[in-house]
């Protein structure tokens, strides 16, 4: 089990309230679970309760992406695709700036999820298996580096234009419109790296607001995975413990994990890839994906296929993480492990309430993009959104007003 023990934060003060009044705006949140959006997610009612202090009418950030998202930036001309036999892999060079990221086309369709009794160190939750079926999409090649995180995270974009005295444009306004998190009180790279390195410690609400903002700035709908895309794209067509066999004495070609990572994670984009291209889905930090943490979600599955299946969150604690990390032993890394967050990834927090951008003792757990084919209409899209209301929840369990 990864922890940060020995690793201590600077405590400031900090009128915690004040700061979420500013920072916090609203967006919708499911009070079900979904097995199949976005193809019956019309049907799903999603509402919205009075929003949080410090909202704005029409901000972005509490709205869904997909009815205020620009037209799609005309580069990468690659990016463009109608069907999935038109999709290529791009590069996509956050405007603006000089930090760009890999996107690997994924084909839709159908798979095996979950792992079969008789797999070595296979844990309950991980069945019984069952068929899902997923559409097209594009999964970044690596994992989110703080070069691309940090733009948005501490605004590092925003101040970039003000020195220069550079005027955005309409994409950047959207992009300046979408929440920040509030300034971090330590260094979140514990100093094992920075440039290049995969972005850690943020929570799942941050990892989505992330999205936003990306989507904003480009014109194109990113997001967080579903746990059922994440496994399908691990799995890159196989249906061994790993994306390539059985054999755990192989892993360290591919992955950084407890054996071989020295205590650290490692710049992404080092290990071979997977079958289909992608690097570090199994181990160097865990990826947080879309869904809650349902142990026995997979029961109901059986004997059907399921059309892109997402426990939409309903609680803020678990949410789901996969691939394993650099802390973890290598049964952790296979494709069909899953974990589900914890209160005390917070433990160290000096803040009251606790942040919720922040996740101080989970510097294994960072994520990737996905980028659907089909863009979703904006009642689908609530389902993929940042949840507010489950930190409303939070801090009132916490006795905070607001």
């Amino acid at each position: 089990m990864s922890s940060v023990q020995g690793k201590r934060y600077p405590v400031q003060a900090s009128i915690f309230m004040l700061a979420l009044a500013a920072v916090i705006v609203w967006a919708a949140c499911s009070p079900s679970t979904a097995e199949n959006p976005p193809s019956d997610a019309a049907a799903t009612k999603v509402e919205a309760t009075k929003p949080l202090p410090g909202t704005k009418p029409g901000d972005p950030t509490r709205t869904p992406t997909t009815g205020w998202m620009l037209k799609p930036r005309p580069e990468p001309a690659t990016a463009n695709a109608t069907s999935q036999a038109e999709m290529k892999a791009y590069t996509e060079k956050i405007p603006g700036t000089d930090v760009s990221f890999d996107m690997v086309p994924i084909p839709g369709g159908t798979f095996v999820m979950g792992s079969p009794e008789k797999e070595k160190k296979r844990n309950e939750d991980e069945g019984p298996q069952h068929e899902v079926a997923v559409e097209p999409f594009w999964m970044g090649k690596c994992e989110v580096t703080w070069d691309e995180y940090d733009l948005w995270a501490t605004k590092l974009d925003k101040q970039r234009r003000e020195i220069k005295k550079i005027k955005g444009d309409v994409y950047d306004e959207k992009a300046d419109a979408i929440t920040h998190p509030s300034p971090a009180y330590s260094d979140m790279t514990f100093g094992m790296g920075h440039d290049k390195y995969p972005a850690i410690c943020m929570t799942q609400l941050a990892a989505k607001t992330y999205c936003k903002w990306l989507s904003a700035k480009t014109g194109r709908f990113y997001r967080l995975p579903t746990e059922a895309e994440w496994e399908y794209a691990c799995r890159a067509g196989t249906k061994t413990a790993y994306s390539f066999g059985d054999d755990p004495k192989k892993l360290g070609d591919y992955a950084w994990y407890f054996d071989n990572s020295e205590e650290q994670y490692q710049k992404v984009g080092k290990k071979k890839p997977n079958p289909w291209g992608l690097h570090d889905m199994h181990g160097n930090v865990a990826e947080w994906v879309l869904d809650q943490y349902v142990p026995d979600f997979y029961v109901k599955s059986v004997g059907k296929t399921l059309k892109n299946p997402l426990a939409v969150p309903t609680e803020l604690y678990p949410r789901c993480v996969r691939g394993g990390s650099w802390d973890d032993e290598a049964e952790a890394l296979r494709s069909a492990a899953r974990r589900g967050s914890e209160e005390e990834w917070k433990s160290q927090d000096p803040q009251i309430p606790q942040s919720i951008w922040y996740h101080t003792d989970a510097d294994f757990v960072g994520f990737r993009v996905v980028r659907p084919l089909r863009q979703p209409t904006p009642d689908e899209c609530k389902l993929y959104e940042p949840d507010y209301e489950a930190i409303r929840e939070f801090l009132e369990t916490k006795g905070e007003k607001q």
